[in-house]
């Protein structure tokens, strides 16, 4: 592995470890940084996530640079508040970090030959697994299921849920058992929302979502990319019906918001923006 050209990089990351060292110093450091705990990140980090994958969906190689900066300041934000705590600090996590990797690839460091990305991720899984220490219990699968989402958005936790329980065994037989499935939850939906029971009806929203998801996955979907795109051309629209307006909605009838809606969408998908 070639190191002779990686110095400038050394020398930035070593830059930014001594600024996030600098914020978070009780002395001469900012007061916010000083406040912040892993808890008080959670947000922070998700929405830094969530931007690079949007400036990777729809943005520029300056807006993904910018993005990935300010998702690596969280890692290393992290990393400094464990190292306050003497508990671990970066080079703990890249040392684990760069073993994990030769170990997960043993087709690249160690000789094994595999032929296709399937046997890279069939390797994966088993080497994954059997870094984990026995476990005695009964339901080893829900349990590490339940761990892996538990931080994650429902939409996020609902397709990881649906993959790792297919490829466990828990699957259908066919995509015609899926859509039967998703009008069985769609018509119970509709069913608590006749009788005005909400509770029920969230509960029965969540089952069809979640039928929807598996649907996606037989189908070789992203739920999470067609939801982005849903939500772009959503944006998309309103904002050509805001702009005919001149940002008065109000005062439309509904008749009228329809018709710049059909306009908008027409328009943008002539145009191939959408």
């Amino acid at each position: 592995m070639d190191i002779t050209n990686i110095s400038p990089t050394t020398n930035a990351l070593h830059e930014l470890i001594e600024i996030i060292s600098h914020l978070r110093s009780p002395i001469e450091g900012c007061p916010w940084d000083l406040e912040q705990t892993h808890r008080s990140l959670i947000p922070f980090l998700l929405e830094e996530a969530h931007e690079v994958a949007d400036a990777i969906r729809f943005g520029n190689d300056h807006e993904l640079q910018e993005e990935l900066g300010d998702l690596l300041l969280q890692v290393v934000l992290h990393a400094q508040i464990a190292k306050e705590e003497n508990r671990f600090n970066l080079e703990d996590i890249a040392i684990n970090l760069n073993k994990k990797l030769i170990r997960r690839h043993p087709h690249v460091f160690a000789g094994q030959k595999v032929k296709t990305s399937a046997e890279v991720n069939q390797n994966w899984e088993e080497i994954k697994i059997s870094e984990k220490p026995t476990s005695k219990s009964k339901s080893p699968l829900s349990d590490y299921l339940r761990n892996k989402v538990r931080s994650q958005s429902a939409l996020v936790g609902a397709t990881y849920i649906s993959k790792k329980a297919a490829k466990g065994g828990f699957e259908w037989k066919n995509i015609e058992e899926v859509w039967s499935k998703v009008n069985e939850e769609m018509q119970e939906l509709k069913e608590a929302i006749d009788k005005k029971d909400f509770l029920n009806a969230q509960e029965e929203l969540g089952d069809l979502l979640f039928t929807l998801i598996n649907l996606a996955r037989w189908c070789k979907i992203s739920p999470e990319e067609g939801l982005a795109g849903t939500n772009n051309r959503f944006l998309d629209r309103f904002s050509y019906i805001e702009s005919t307006l001149d940002g008065n909605l109000s005062k439309s009838s509904s008749k009228e918001l329809k018709r710049l809606w059909e306009i908008a969408k027409r328009d943008f998908q002539d145009k191939k923006v959408i």
